[in-house]
């Protein structure tokens, strides 16, 4: 029998984006779009993945020996994996600040052994409802639109919680499914395919690409050794270091990459911007992370300290025109970027400058090595994969777009102790300037431009603005840069 309709709960927007869309209510004039026509932006391109619930698949293939059938432009991942829907298309409700979105695809779900043939098709995510619900065909009778799972929407709109329904306990023939966690939902609008930009250095290694989400920075490689020459006398270890346990940092270099999806968000379509690396400082090729230079400061082995500051800055610049002044609404600079560790726990801090004002020594992210120990080789420091964690103080840097707790990019941290210590370098992936729309380089200057099409960045709500590609969407991320200045200001003053 046909599914009793339920209620649909509205979700509750971040107050800052609430703000940002009434600050960016003026702008709508300037980017041309009247009141009605920003209401509803057409949205296409999109691909939604959701497993129902693992123990589920394991039960068809295993104990009712059955299995299912993607069709229609669906699709299961290897091994039993999950399902994914593409060609999603429908709206953005640019005054509500949701999405609503029905994808292409089939699914049938077979077992002769239990005799259930169910097929789930016409599969649609509603952010103002938090659901995901599908038409359902089972024993010969269609029930459209059943709701099979209550969604934790969250900024990316990746990985999302889900919590299954009554109704989908009724489709999957099992009580205790009613109320059970759900696989993980993502819905996504995949970057299209650029072509390969040409580079002064040819490289067989992989890129990490514009849609890959906030995944770990490639590592520098390996510090470079050489064979130590035959001796029959016992000799220290090639990689023991020969500095002292405590004294002055000679150099030094820092990779990071501050968050990969906001770094999407800025040169995408709708914020159109450009990240800008100077003073020495560099970014990766395909708008990848950062390098910062020429460090100074003190570490102690015996201790497991290190205190170090890094020379160079990144500009994050967007949203042009639509800014208090006709200016930028999106004008962010770190500069002077500092690292400490104390027994692999830490801080990285810098200075943060957002449409002129200045704030000094903004603690951005807590850190946690891997290791407490510090053990320098070859007169080298080396720290990788360190986990930054943003902090109260880095959400209010980047104007409440991302909370306080959230995963920012790992750092890899490479210090050395003598003057003439070799650090580790990653050659092929670096760059010292360029565009990767077309722009030319120079200089230790690197420059990433609009143009390119990132993954679903958030802009500070539950809702994937920076993903959009729209006129409505880019006013509403006007109106959180404009968040964005004000509250830098008062943090300034």
């Amino acid at each position: 029998m046909p599914a009793t309709p339920r209620r649909r709960r509205p979700v509750a927007l971040a107050a800052a984006v609430a703000t940002a869309a009434a600050l960016g209510a003026t702008a709508l004039a300037t980017v041309g779009a009247s009141t009605a026509s920003a209401a509803e932006v057409p949205l296409t391109g999109y691909e939604l993945t959701w497993g129902i619930k693992q123990s589920y698949r394991t039960y068809v293939t295993g104990v009712a020996a059955g299995g299912f059938t993607a069709t229609d432009g669906a699709s299961q991942a290897a091994d039993n994996g999950a399902f994914t829907f593409t060609e999603g298309a429908g709206t953005y409700d640019s005054t509500a600040h949701t999405v609503d979105l029905g994808f292409k695809g089939s699914l049938q779900i077979v077992s002769k052994l239990h005799g259930f043939d169910i097929t789930l098709s016409d599969v649609k995510f509603d952010s103002a409802a938090a659901e995901v619900t599908a038409d359902v065909t089972k024993s010969g009778t269609t029930t459209q639109d059943v709701p099979l799972a209550d969604v934790t929407v969250t900024q990316a709109m990746t990985d999302m919680t889900t919590t299954l329904t009554k109704e989908a306990a009724d489709v999957f023939g099992s009580d205790s499914y009613e109320g059970a966690a759900g696989d993980p939902l993502t819905v996504v609008k995949p970057a299209a395919s650029a072509s390969p930009s040409p580079t002064a250095t040819e490289s067989t290694s992989p890129t990490p690409t514009a849609t890959k989400t906030d995944t770990a920075s490639p590592t520098p490689t390996a510090t470079p050794t050489t064979s130590a020459p035959e001796s029959t006398s016992p000799t220290p270890s090639a990689t023991t270091s020969d500095a002292a346990a405590a004294g002055d940092v000679a150099d030094g270099t820092l990779g990071w990459g501050v968050k990969e999806s906001f770094r999407s968000y800025v040169v995408g379509s709708v914020a159109n911007g450009e990240i800008t690396a100077s003073d020495g400082a560099s970014q990766a090729a395909d708008n990848g992370i950062f390098t910062f230079v020429d460090a100074t400061g003190e570490y102690d082995t015996d201790a497991d300290t290190l205190s170090a500051a890094f020379e160079g800055a990144v500009n994050f610049k967007g949203h042009e025109g639509e800014g208090e002044d006709g200016g930028y609404g999106l004008d962010l600079t770190l500069s002077d970027v500092r690292v400490s560790l104390d027994e692999g726990s830490g801080e990285l801090t810098a200075d943060v400058t957002s449409l002129g004002a200045k704030t000094q020594d903004v603690v951005l992210a807590d850190l946690k090595a891997a290791k407490s120990d510090l053990t320098a080789s070859d007169d080298v420091i080396t720290v990788d994969d360190v986990s930054a964690t943003l902090t109260a103080a880095g959400a209010e840097a980047f104007g409440g777009f991302y909370t306080s707790g959230t995963e920012l990019d790992t750092v890899d941290l490479a210090v050395a102790l003598s003057d003439d210590a070799k650090l580790p370098t990653d050659d092929e992936s670096a760059s010292t300037g360029g565009s990767t729309s077309g722009g030319t380089s120079g200089g230790t200057t690197g420059s990433t431009t609009g143009g390119v099409t990132g993954g679903l960045a958030a802009t500070g709500s539950d809702i994937p603005v920076a993903a959009l590609g729209t006129a409505a969407a880019a006013t509403v991320a006007a109106g959180a840069g404009v968040v964005f200045a004000m509250r830098r200001r008062r943090t300034a003053e």
